[in-house]
């Protein structure tokens, strides 16, 4: 069997970037779930790098040595501990030949990782910063050293089996000090904990070998944290901080760790905290300062004052600014990479990048036929299966389908005309496809962001879905603890079931603790996952929930059996 790529070719999300400090062409970036990529004309093409080599797909870190650019290390596992689209990782891989080939070098049971540093004038020392699985207490968290190129590695930074190192800064002007900061967390499928008394800041000044605290004036308890030192003026840091409303925020020092500040607690500094809280200092001026949230946040003032950045997508998770230009920079973001030579005036192009997560793919029965599927941190598609012109299918050969990330994507296949797609929070749009109109036709609209899953009238998975009868076509199912179904497209719906779930209200409470309750659904349990209707039999439907359970209906959903293997 051979394999080809019909796309689409607009980038997914990217959580780690990296460049090369004397090659402004030069480019890297690890994709949530693609491996690594690289560009050498500045961002016009990309290609992967890692096929072949990578025993897992999630990228969490990607550093350059900028003594020996050929030297590369990746550490796998996305660190922002997104529960339905995140994947593990199985520690660091390095390259001595400039990503041709990889190897494997151990900490396989760090599972995702935040941050690599390499020592500027020594290819071989370098550290990880372990954030660790998000789902179980770990001892493999922390900051790791290693003196031979990964070959061997200590453990020299570790609080206890709960904490991870979200972030390593180090004094390019002085490599033998460097900055740690520390996450206390963990997450269910309906909760995430992002604060504890683990969460702090630690600072070495003898390469890893001791670490002492530096939380003298910071909140006293804490959850997720960043931290950068400014090159222009190294004993300048930075902290951004989730903790309490009016003590969050964007901290300064200006005496190495000594005494902080707080510049801004501004709320977009630090919305969805547990996914974002990056931060950069500028590395030739040392009132500027970078912070990566939904937008793309920028102070020119020491951390006084912000100002939004315009890029091609939104949700950043990485910014390289080059160490000997600031205005050269790449950025991470749910769209892919993406490059300026003017300090984030201008950027070059995401729509070069085959990165994107799609949740399932469902095929029509035309010829050619199409593909359909639903694109993490984008919209749904439908792609061509075969290009009736030259050089392949392109961009040309596909279009939004409607809904939203998260989507399913349903219809008739032998009929395609009307397509439903899904997004968050139980949206549903129908696209007509020979009108190219859309309407929403949504089963209950109720804004449920940031809303406790017992306070919903319908409990929506991130990933609810959607369904079209193979009896007839006008008839759509959808889930959330109930099976609801339309028999006229979506114009009204009806309750076909009870609750099918196992309807546990120790798991509906808030979706995060203790600081952030910003749920946009990922958390929101006890929902249905999964429906099939018998094709050969209308009326049997079988029906999935994320809590476990299978329940089947003979009868349209007039009663309901729970058939859970034991």
């Amino acid at each position: 069997m051979q394999w080809r790529n019909v796309g689409p070719f607009r980038g997914g999300r990217a959580p780690a970037v990296a460049g090369v400090i004397n090659d402004r062409l030069t480019y890297y970036f690890g994709s949530a779930g693609g491996g690594v990529w690289k560009t050498e004309d500045a961002g016009i093409t990309w290609r992967n790098i890692t096929t072949g080599f990578l025993n897992t797909s999630s990228v969490g870190a990607v550093a350059v040595s900028e003594s020996d650019p050929n030297v590369i290390y990746v550490g796998m596992g996305e660190h922002s501990v997104r529960g339905v689209t995140t994947s593990h990782g199985d520690g660091v891989y390095r390259s001595t030949d400039a990503g041709r080939t990889w190897e494997h070098m151990g900490l396989e049971a760090t599972r995702t990782i935040s941050r690599i540093r390499v020592h500027p004038d020594d290819p071989d020392r370098v550290y990880v910063a372990a954030q660790g699985s998000p789902f179980a207490p770990s001892p493999d968290r922390g900051i790791y050293r290693s003196s031979d190129g990964g070959h061997s590695w200590e453990l020299v930074l570790h609080v206890d089996e709960s904490t991870g190192a979200s972030d390593i800064a180090m004094d390019r002007t002085n490599p033998r000090i460097l900055y740690a900061a520390m996450w206390d967390h963990d997450r269910d499928p309906w909760l995430i904990r992002s604060g504890g008394p683990g969460s702090g800041f630690w600072k070495s000044t003898d390469s890893g070998n001791t670490w002492d605290e530096i939380n003298d004036g910071l909140p006293d308890l804490m959850g997720k944290t960043a931290i950068d030192v400014s090159s222009a003026d190294p004993d300048r840091l930075w902290a951004l901080i989730e903790a309490d409303q009016d003590v969050d925020g964007v901290y300064r020092s200006d005496d190495s760790g000594e005494t902080w500040s707080l510049m801004s607690s501004e709320r977009h500094l630090r919305a969805r905290a547990w996914y974002y809280t990056e931060l950069y200092a500028d590395p030739q001026d040392r009132e500027t300062v970078y912070v990566m949230n939904s937008p793309f946040l920028r102070s020119i003032d020491g951390g006084r004052t912000w100002e939004t950045i315009q890029t091609p997508h939104v949700d950043h998770h990485d910014l390289w600014i080059n160490p000997a230009d600031n205005q050269v920079m790449i950025s991470a973001n749910d769209g892919g990479a993406t490059i300026s030579f003017n300090g984030g005036d201008t950027w070059s192009s995401q729509e070069n990048q085959p990165t994107a997560q799609i949740y399932r793919l469902t095929v029509d029965n035309r010829f050619p036929y199409w593909l359909y599927g639903g694109q993490q941190d984008n919209t749904s598609v439908a792609i061509k299966g075969w290009a009736a012109h030259s050089g392949g299918i392109d961009w040309k050969d596909w279009f939004d389908a409607g809904g939203g990330e998260s989507a399913w994507v349903a219809f008739d296949p032998n009929n395609p005309r009307f397509l439903y797609a899904t997004s968050i929070q139980g949206m549903i749009t129908e696209l007509d496809t020979e009108l190219w109109s859309m309407r929403s036709v949504q089963a209950y609209p109720q804004f449920q962001l940031g809303m406790d899953a017992e306070d919903m009238r319908y409990r929506w998975n991130w990933n609810a879905p959607v369904v079209t009868s193979p009896h007839d076509p006008t008839v759509i199912y959808h889930g959330s603890q109930h099976l609801i179904r339309s028999r006229n497209r979506g114009v009204t719906w009806e309750e076909i079931s009870p609750d099918l779930t196992r309807n546990e209200p120790e798991k509906q409470t808030p979706g995060g603790i203790p600081f952030t309750n910003e749920a946009a659904g990922g958390e929101v349990y006890n929902t249905i996952f999964a429906i099939e209707e018998s094709p050969h039999e209308a009326g049997v439907i079988w029906v999935g929930t994320d809590d476990g359970l299978v329940q089947l209906t003979r009868n349209g959903g007039d009663t309901w059996t729970n058939v859970t293997p034991n």
